[in-house]
């Protein structure tokens, strides 16, 4: 959390704005060197705003309120925790923009798993779209709407089916049915 800063000096010192009258006051001096101590990690802040609105470079607290402020998924940073969760808090905010405008997209959905569990994930759908020269050629995709989800994790826990069906609920589209499975990815001998 923000808050005073022991030995931080303020990068305007009120002292030197006072009135030549002023200048050789002891009082008036310590006085507002004493709002310099209050007004130094304003001034800090104020100095490095553009570093608060860089995920990578944001305080990890800052971080969070900005995951809610652009709407990041963040759940799978709050599984992970520690250095690794904030890896993938930061992520999240730097994708988030970009998740908007692919959102109800079967990129979309595949990008914001990929993020949240860190597993590639396997989509199908009924979807399809094609061309032909002819009218009234054969309609690619299934004649009902259906979306089904695999997800194939290392270490799969009791709430990641619940945690799947939740974001593809959000990143769905709106009027397609889905169903979804999390299964324990397949070992490799030695591993």
């Amino acid at each position: 959390m923000r808050g005073s800063v022991d030995g931080l000096g303020s990068s305007a010192p009120l002292g030197l704005m006072l009135p030549a009258v002023f200048a050789d006051d002891e009082l008036a001096q310590r006085f507002v060197a004493g709002l310099d101590d209050i007004l130094a990690p304003i001034h800090n802040v104020l100095d490095c705003l553009d570093s608060y609105f860089t995920p990578s470079l944001a305080p990890a607290d800052f971080t969070r309120w900005l995951a809610e402020w652009v709407g990041a998924e963040t759940d799978g940073a709050e599984r992970l925790g520690g250095q690794e969760g904030e890896a993938v808090l930061r992520a999240a905010v730097a994708a988030a923009a970009h998740l908007h405008r692919i959102r109800g997209t079967r990129r979309g959905l595949a990008e914001v798993i990929r993020l949240t569990f860190g597993v590639e994930p396997v989509i199908a759908e009924s979807g399809a779209a094609d061309w032909d020269a002819r009218p009234l050629g054969p309609v690619p995709g299934g004649r009902r709407p259906s979306l089904h989800v695999s997800l194939a994790l290392p270490h799969p826990a009791p709430g990641d089916q619940h945690r799947l069906e939740s974001l593809v609920e959000a990143a769905r589209p709106a009027h397609m049915p889905f169903t979804v499975q999390v299964t324990a990815a397949e070992r490799t001998p030695g591993k």
